[in-house]
């Protein structure tokens, strides 16, 4: 089983940015895909970014393409989605899933963390 807990949520105003983390512990995949999904208030929740964790693949969703990045520290077992140029569109509570398959689907994901919540004001 894995868990993972995230960090770095917050409040930031238009324009700013903000980097989330995403510590995975326990039973982990042999190869899998970390991804950060979001869900805005009163709508469902949205696939933000993905990465193949041995292989360091990445995939975005068109919104953030050219602002947010997802990364890893593979040492460390630490995912980040580093978010740049955010708008106020951006704001929901993002949560980081793990999946042994490389999926677009919440569905996908077995392991999912506990969310922090990134406001951005305009």
């Amino acid at each position: 089983q894995v868990q993972l807990v995230e960090s770095g949520g917050g409040w930031v105003q238009a324009g700013g940015s903000l980097r989330l983390s995403c510590v995975a512990s326990g039973r982990t995949f042999s190869d899998y895909a970390m991804a950060w999904f979001r869900q805005p208030p009163g709508k469902e929740r949205e696939l933000v970014a993905r990465i193949k964790w041995n292989r360091g693949t990445t995939d975005y969703s068109d919104s953030v393409k050219g602002r947010f990045t997802i990364s890893r520290d593979y040492a460390e077992n630490t995912g980040y989605l580093q978010m740049n140029n955010l708008k106020p569109e951006d704001t929901a509570a993002y949560y980081c899933a793990a999946s042994g398959g490389w999926n677009r689907d919440e569905k996908g994901y077995t392991a999912w963390g506990q969310g922090t919540q990134v406001t951005v004001s305009s």
